[in-house]
């Protein structure tokens, strides 16, 4: 019943993130560490608001994801909108994929999330 209230009010449920961890006050290098090693291909990694640390620890992830060839995007480049299982789908890891309908011939509808290569990260805040 939650899936389905979420896909009728356009929620989305994001299973395959990172979480900085940011509100509990971790520093800056703590924040950075915990981020740049488990950031994988197709990671979503959340950072807060109000989290102090953050701004200081921003510029060396971004600098590490950019250097290792990760792409950063808004969320709303990697999601896939429409109805699961008809216009994508969600794989055992948690990750969408357009279904192989909604990529014949074009992009797939409200973003690059079934691409070949999909963004490697997204950098977003709560």
């Amino acid at each position: 019943m939650l899936r389905l209230n979420c896909v009728k009010h356009q929620y989305f449920i994001f299973v395959r993130y990172v979480d900085s961890l940011d509100w509990k006050g971790l520093s800056a290098d703590e924040i950075t560490r915990r981020v740049t090693s488990r950031v994988q291909p197709g990671s979503i990694v959340l950072f807060h608001n109000a989290a102090e640390h953050t701004p200081a620890a921003l510029p060396g992830i971004l600098e590490y994801l950019i250097g290792q060839g990760y792409s950063v995007v808004p969320i709303s480049q990697i999601i896939v909108k429409g109805e699961c299982n008809q216009d994508y789908t969600i794989d055992h890891t948690g990750r969408q994929k357009a279904a192989k309908s909604a990529t014949e011939g074009s992009a797939a509808p409200g973003g690059s999330g079934g691409a070949e290569n999909p963004p490697a990260s997204s950098a977003g805040a709560a």
